[in-house]
């Protein structure tokens, strides 16, 4: 046995998915949409294939569950060689979100979130009970959306619904296309936000593209950095990436702000936030409500609703101001953090606001602190410290 069939072999008996020197050649072109990629996906891992369009990418994913064949080359799925056995079997394995979602319109969402489980014979209680689960399980009341059609959903929501039916028959693997690009970028936020804690409870398999680095740091164990016909330009966690990168191709998809970039890695349940900060209910009067700004150092105070999510900023004209209702005074609060937020979120989020803070509320939408912009300026000195003395060391250990 070759040293390098050797070391493949090692591969695949550790990974989910490994692919051994996999080339796609399309018809009528001379240059390979993937040349001879060997890829390691452990189990549990997000692996995320970013880089730059026409890298092949893409191609790759479709690779992996076979909706198209490769030129030549192995696919190996649970220690299974696939690249002979027949893909539909193969693909109801395997979970598919897309960014375009690809939902049937003729159909209910329990139908399009049943579609795999039915053609693998479940019964329609069975089915039922996963629907339901699944709705549930990405923030979707079941009695509400099950009967509904995909024309009645807003993009987010059809998105949550794409990832329910790629979870329909609990595949140990989803391969995941762009499958936030086409959203807002508050949405697109929180679907992230929503898909790591979904991640975190669940452990899939995954394998995700995208084209966005800061989206690829935020959502990914491990990174592959792909050149033209696929070709790994670097494959590591985003840390070490970050810190650094193995070439002058990776340091232009970077871009600059490395520090910046950083910010995707810590999250908002990793620092600590405000507490204390002044908040009245609907029940305050304008006396007690002006007492507690004075009694702060605060400009403004939060007026929180009666479930405890924050509704308006007010200061003391807004409180002292007969003329309007406290619940219609002041400004709007129009952006809110969530612990799995990124740092990078947060300060965009507060370079929206006009008070320099954000307020951060629990998975109900109750508030639960503030974070101030000093605290993500603390956050990004204390990251350049850091790569300031890691490229010192660096130096000292080549000049060694």
């Amino acid at each position: 046995m070759s040293q390098a069939h050797a070391s493949a072999e090692t591969a695949t008996a550790e990974a989910l998915i490994h692919l051994d020197a996999v080339t796609k050649v399309y018809a009528g072109t001379e240059a390979p949409a993937v040349d001879r990629l060997t890829l390691d996906v452990p189990e549990g891992e997000i692996l995320i294939l970013v880089g730059p369009s026409g890298c092949g990418k893409s191609t790759t994913l479709r690779l992996i569950n076979r909706m198209i064949e490769p030129t030549s080359g192995r696919i190996v799925f649970e220690g299974e060689d696939v690249t002979d056995v027949n893909p539909d079997q193969l693909r109801r394995r395997i979970g598919y979100v897309i960014q375009q979602i690809g939902l049937f319109p003729h159909r209910t969402i329990a139908e399009n979130i049943g579609t795999v489980p039915q053609l693998l014979g479940w019964d329609k209680t069975r089915i039922s009970g996963r629907v339901d689960e699944l709705l549930e399980m990405v923030g979707m009341e079941p009695h509400l959306y099950r009967d509904r059609y995909p024309k009645e959903l807003s993009g987010g929501q059809a998105q949550r619904v794409g990832v329910a039916r790629a979870l329909g028959a609990d595949p140990d693997v989803l391969l995941m296309d762009e499958p936030f690009g086409a959203i807002d970028p508050i949405t697109r936020d929180r679907l992230q936000n929503e898909f790591l804690r979904l991640q975190a409870e669940l452990r899939k398999t995954i394998v995700f593209v995208t084209h966005d680095i800061d989206e690829a740091i935020k959502m990914g164990d491990r990174i592959a950095i792909l050149g033209d016909s696929s070709a790994i330009a670097q494959l590591d966690t985003p840390e070490r990436i970050l810190a650094q990168p193995a070439n002058e191709f990776v340091e232009d998809f970077l871009g600059g702000g490395a520090t910046l970039k950083g910010l995707n890695l810590r999250r908002v349940r990793e620092i600590e936030v405000a507490e204390g900060y002044p908040v009245i209910r609907p029940d305050t009067s304008r006396e007690q409500a002006l007492a507690a700004l004075r009694s702060s150092d605060e400009d403004f105070l939060l007026l929180l609703d009666a479930e405890g999510s924050p509704t308006r900023w007010l200061d003391e004209d807004n409180i002292t101001d007969p003329a309007t209702a406290l619940g219609a005074s002041g400004l709007p609060v129009r952006v809110t953090v969530e612990p799995e937020d990124t740092l990078a979120d947060a300060l965009e989020f507060m370079l929206q606001s006009a008070h320099g803070t954000a307020c951060v509320v629990d998975s109900h939408g109750r508030f639960d602190g503030m974070i101030r912009l000093e605290t993500i300026m603390g956050e990004i000195a204390s990251m350049q410290r850091a790569a300031r003395e890691a490229s010192a060391e660096r130096k000292r250990k080549g000049a060694s």
